[in-house]
C-alpha cells in the first residue's frame, strides 16, 4: 500500500473490503511499520514514530532487533517439532515473518495472526489470498476467548496438538494495572502439553535508553512501559523457561547454552530495548 492516507480497500469483493479504522490517531502496528521503513502508514504514524525516534534515534535498528528476537524464536520452537503457531499481535508484514521462517524450518508449518488493526487484516488478507497454510484474524488480546472461539482461529489451529503461542512486541502496550498476563493465561492454558510460549518486551535494567522509549512511546501512542527481566518472566505464568531464560536478543540463543554472547555493557544502546524468552509447557 502507497504512503497515503486513503483507505485501503480490498478487490475481489463485493461490496469491496474496507476496514473501520481511525487514521487521525497513531496506531501501534502502523507506527512500527513506520518506524522499520515500511510503507503501510500514515502521516500521524510517521509522526509518531518521528517523535519516538527524537529519544531513540536508533529506533529502526531497535524494532529490527525485535524481529530478530521473533525470529529465533519461532526457529527454535519449529525446531522442537512444532508445526502450528498462533501469532498475537502480529502487526504489518515486514522482515522475517512467523510463516516465512516456520516454514523456512518446516514447508508445512501453520501460521494464524491475529490483530486487532483493521489494516493489518486488510493488507494480511491481501499478502496471504494464495497461501492456504497461513491465515489472519482480526480479534484482541483483552478478549482471549475470542480469539479462542473464532472459526478461523480453529480452522487452522488444532488445539489437541501443541502449538507455539506468539505474543511479540505486545505486552508493552498494556499497563500493569490490566494485568495483560491473565490474558496470556487463558491463551496458553487452551493449549495441550508440550506448547511454547514466546515473549518478547520492553526491557527495564537501569539503563537511560530504556527510560527514553517509555517517555517517547507514551508521548507517541499513550502506552509503552518497559518491564523488569523479573517483570518479563512473570508474563510466562510459572512456565520452565528455556535457557537463557530472559535475555536480550543480542543475547538470546535459545537452545544454545554454549553459544558465546557479548558482554552487556558492549551492547549498543538500540540492542538493549527488547527482552526475550521462550517456555515449553510441560
Amino acid at each position: 500500500m502507497p504512503m497515503s492516507d486513503e483507505a485501503p480497500t480490498i478487490s475481489g469483493e463485493d461490496p469491496p473490503y474496507v476496514p473501520d479504522f481511525d487514521i487521525s490517531k497513531p496506531a501501534i502496528a502502523r507506527v512500527y511499520d513506520a518506524s522499520l521503513g515500511g510503507k503501510d502508514n500514515f502521516a500521524v504514524d510517521r509522526e509518531g514514530a518521528a517523535l519516538v525516534a527524537k529519544y531513540v534515534p536508533d529506533i529502526r535498528k531497535a524494532s529490527q532487533d525485535n524481529r530478530r528476537g521473533l525470529a529465533k524464536g519461532v526457529e527454535y520452537v519449529a525446531r522442537q517439532g512444532i508445526d502450528q503457531f498462533l501469532d498475537i499481535g502480529a502487526g504489518l508484514p515486514t522482515m522475517q515473518n512467523t510463516h516465512q521462517v516456520a516454514q523456512a524450518v518446516n514447508p508445512d508449518a501453520k501460521v494464524c495472526y491475529v490483530d486487532n488493526d483493521p489494516i493489518v487484516l486488510a493488507h494480511g488478507r491481501a499478502l496471504l489470498a494464495d497461501d492456504k497454510s497461513t491465515t489472519i484474524v482480526t480479534a484482541d488480546l483483552r478478549d482471549p476467548e475470542s480469539i479462542l472461539d473464532h472459526p478461523d482461529v480453529r480452522k487452522m489451529i488444532d488445539f489437541d496438538r501443541p502449538i507455539g503461542l506468539m505474543v511479540v512486541g505486545l505486552m508493552m502496550h498494556f499497563h500493569r494495572d490490566e494485568h495483560p498476563g491473565e490474558w496470556v493465561k487463558t491463551l496458553i492454558d487452551a493449549c495441550p502439553s508440550g506448547s511454547y510460549l514466546h515473549i518478547t518486551d520492553f526491557a527495564d535494567t537501569g539503563y537511560p535508553e530504556q527510560e527514553r522509549m517509555e517517555r517517547s512511546c507514551i508521548q507517541a501512542l499513550g502506552n509503552g512501559w518497559i518491564r523488569t527481566p523479573e517483570e518479563i518472566e512473570a508474563h510466562f505464568q510459572g512456565l520452565p523457561l528455556v535457557e537463557p531464560g530472559i535475555e536480550y536478543p543480542a543475547r538470546w540463543f535459545p537452545g544454545e547454552p554454549d553459544r558465546e554472547v557479548p558482554a552487556v555493557e558492549d551492547l549498543e544502546e538500540w540492542q538493549r530495548i527488547i527482552m526475550c524468552g521462550v517456555a515449553r509447557k510441560p
